[in-house]
């Protein structure tokens, strides 16, 4: 069982099993949403996953698009959209034991930030 939370410990969730995938978002809505030059996410399937503290403040930050925060300390800790049915997002650096997280690719690569360079082998899409 993964477990996670936000920076004060109120919203928390834990999932079972293996993630969808695990990527590194470059989008500038995601870089907005966490003030980051990107952020790491992992797809957990709808049914494996559950909120286990407070439930999170949601914000529809466009069409079809929820995020979720803490009400308390602000933190994002996941994502939902239209256009991914059946999983959520939610942020790896909230994994309480992230030792074996390891992302497969980055995402939207093309809208990364010109002044952050990165050298692993992992493949760049978008």
């Amino acid at each position: 069982m993964k477990r996670g939370h936000c920076l004060c410990g109120a919203v928390r969730f834990e999932y079972d099993g293996p993630e969808n995938w695990r990527a590194h978002c470059h989008c500038e809505s995601c870089r907005r949403q966490t003030a980051s030059p990107f952020t790491t996410f992992m797809g957990v399937p709808d049914g494996a996953w559950r909120w286990t503290g407070a439930e999170p403040k949601r914000y529809d930050s466009s069409p079809g698009v929820r995020r979720f925060f803490c009400g308390s300390c602000g933190a994002p800790v996941a994502y939902a959209a239209d256009r991914f049915p059946g999983e959520i997002h939610f942020y790896a650096c909230l994994l309480e034991d992230s030792a074996d997280f390891a992302p497969q690719a980055h995402v939207h690569w093309s809208e990364r930030r010109r002044w952050v360079h990165l050298s692993d082998d992992l493949p760049k899409k978008g």
